[in-house]
C-alpha cells in the first residue's frame, strides 16, 4: 500500500469515529450555563437576604414605614445597654444589654385563655411603668399570645428597637435581641384590623411582616393617629394605652438616630424590663 493510500485510509477511519461521537458542548456555551446558575443563585440568595430588610423598613410597599417585624439594627459602637449616638431622655435610666438568646415557644397558645376577657398589664420600663388594657374579645389569639409571653418573662428585658416620626407615628417593641427581626418561635394570624387603616392615638398593635400569619412577639404604640395600609389584612389592634403615653411621646420627640432620624433605633433608649396582666373585673 502507497503512503498516500494509508493517508486515505487513515481519513476515512478519523472521519467514521468522529461522526459516531456526539458532539461537545462547546466553551462558550458551557460558560453560559455556569453562568446562568450562578446568576440565579445570586438572585435567590439576595431574594433572602433582602427579604427581611426590605420589611424591616417599610414593608417594601408605600409609606416607607410601615410597623413590620423591622431589620433595624442598633448602631455600631454599643456598650452596655447604650448604642452609639444614644442619650438618656428625662427621668429614663440606662437599659440592660438585650437578650442573646431569648426564649422560644413552639405551640401558639390557646386562644380561649384570653376569649371573652379584658385584661389590664403593668408593662414596667426604664422610662416608667405603661399600663395597657387588652381586649380579648376583639383579639382573643393576639392576647392570649401576648399573656402568655407576659408570664414566660419573654421581654424581660427588650428594648423598643424602632421609632418613627414620618408618615406614621409608632414606637415598635417585643423582640428581646433588639434587632427587630426575633420571634418566639410560634406566629398566628391577623385579627381585629380596621377596615380604614386608621389607628387611634395610644392603639396597641401587632407589628408583622408581609406574610399576614407572621404576627409573633412585637407590637408597637401609636402615640399620634395613624392610618396604614390595608393591604395584606392591615395589622391587628388588641388593646390600648391607658397610662404612659407621655413617655412614649417623649422617646418619639428625640427621633431615632442618623442616617435615618425619622425611622430607626431611638436617639433616647426605652426597654421593658418586665409585664405582668391581670384580668380586669366588671
Amino acid at each position: 500500500m502507497t503512503k498516500e493510500q494509508e493517508r486515505a485510509r487513515a481519513r476515512r477511519r478519523y472521519e467514521k469515529q468522529a461522526k459516531n461521537q456526539k458532539t461537545p458542548v462547546g466553551a462558550s456555551t458551557r460558560d453560559k450555563q455556569v453562568f446562568g446558575v450562578i446568576l440565579a443563585v445570586i438572585v435567590i440568595l439576595a431574594a433572602v437576604i433582602a427579604l427581611p430588610l426590605l420589611l424591616g423598613n417599610g414593608d417594601g410597599t408605600e409609606p416607607a414605614a410601615q410597623p413590620t417585624n423591622a431589620a433595624t439594627t442598633p448602631s455600631s459602637g454599643k456598650t452596655g445597654g447604650l448604642a452609639a449616638g444614644q442619650k438618656l431622655a428625662a427621668g429614663c435610666t440606662e437599659p440592660p444589654a438585650p437578650q442573646t438568646k431569648p426564649k422560644t415557644f413552639t405551640d401558639v397558645p390557646n386562644k380561649a385563655t384570653a376569649a371573652g376577657k379584658t385584661w389590664v398589664a403593668t408593662v414596667k420600663t426604664t422610662c416608667g411603668d405603661l399600663t395597657f388594657e387588652l381586649d380579648g374579645t376583639k383579639a382573643p389569639q393576639t392576647v392570649a399570645s401576648f399573656l402568655h409571653l407576659a408570664k414566660e418573662g419573654y421581654w424581660a428585658p427588650s428594648p423598643c428597637h424602632r421609632v418613627t416620626s414620618q408618615g406614621i407615628f409608632v414606637l415598635q417593641c417585643g423582640d428581646p435581641t433588639g434587632t427587630g427581626s426575633g420571634g418566639p418561635g410560634y406566629t398566628f394570624g391577623i385579627e381585629n384590623a380596621p377596615a380604614d387603616g386608621i389607628y387611634p392615638q395610644g392603639s396597641l398593635a401587632m407589628a408583622r411582616t408581609q406574610d399576614p400569619n407572621s404576627n409573633g412577639g412585637q407590637f408597637f404604640i401609636t402615640y399620634q393617629k395613624t392610618q396604614l395600609p390595608t393591604e395584606g389584612g392591615g395589622y391587628t389592634i388588641f388593646g390600648k394605652v391607658t397610662k404612659g403615653l407621655d413617655i412614649v411621646e417623649k422617646i418619639a420627640a428625640n427621633k431615632a438616630l442618623d442616617p435615618n432620624p425619622a425611622d430607626g433605633t431611638p436617639v433616647s433608649p426605652i426597654s421593658i424590663l418586665s409585664v405582668s396582666v391581670t384580668e380586669k373585673k366588671a
